[in-house]
């Protein structure tokens, strides 16, 4: 019997120390496919941004096989890439709008649902996620505005895609200039941009024009916007490596 009893209090004392569920087995099931099936979500909008790059990284790469190839075609051609850059950017930036309301729902489970399960502990940024993941599966809504989400994707893909673009519409203008004519100064460079009845005036606002604004709103939004994953340091990193 003491032997017993001792057995028997010891298994009392480790049911008293071990940690208590933070959540109900039946909440914590359901949400945990409601997880499950805001990743699955997210994950098929971020496939369809791919799909945008791709489109535009595709036509870029074709305008650029026929622009090199031939010096019979006018550099007019990059206007057209151009279009085709911006019309994808566009569509992208769309796109990345519904995947990042998604991906705030995902982050709001990880933050108040996910981290107290992991740490066993109470949750200690509780706050209204309930009600605010609530309201937004009743009346769901953007998170970012149209211009936050054109110049997040401008900053990860579209800055460098445009630059290129532009790049090689001036490399195309120094090595297959107009019939007759030849560039060695700023004047003639200016005066060979002209295309049939399309002045150098209009070439020049649209170059110039596109490089400022892709400029500027990259910059505003690497200032003004944290984006999706923030930067960590040497020693955080030293410590997931093990």
């Amino acid at each position: 019997m003491p032997a017993f009893d001792e057995d028997l209090l010891l298994e009392e004392a480790e049911t008293e120390t071990r940690p208590k569920p933070v959540y109900s087995q039946d909440y914590t099931t359901a949400m945990a496919h409601f997880y499950r099936g805001e990743v699955g979500r997210i994950m098929v909008w971020r496939q369809r941004l791919d799909t945008t790059t791709t489109w535009a990284i595709t036509s870029t790469g074709t305008i650029f096989t026929v622009a090199f190839s031939f010096s019979s075609v006018p550099h007019l051609i990059f206007f057209f890439n151009l279009a085709i850059v911006l019309m994808m950017l566009w569509i992208e930036a769309r796109r990345y709008r519904f995947y990042d309301a998604f991906r705030a729902r995902v982050r709001m489970l990880e933050a108040h649902f996910l981290m107290p399960v992991i740490m066993q502990e109470k949750p200690k940024l509780e706050g209204n996620w309930r009600k605010l993941v609530a309201e937004d599966l009743l009346v769901p809504a953007f998170k970012i505005s149209m211009f936050e989400s054109i110049g997040r994707r401008l900053k990860r893909n579209y800055a460098f895609i445009i630059t290129i673009v532009l790049t090689a519409w001036i490399t195309k203008i120094l090595i297959h200039p107009p019939e007759g004519g030849t560039i060695n100064s700023i004047g003639s460079f200016y005066n060979a941009l002209a295309v049939g009845a399309i002045p150098s005036w209009v070439i020049t606002t649209v170059m110039a024009g596109t490089f400022l604004t892709v400029a500027s709103v990259t910059w505003y939004i690497a200032r003004n916007s944290s984006g999706e994953i923030t930067e960590v340091g040497k020693s955080s990193r030293t410590n997931w490596l093990g």
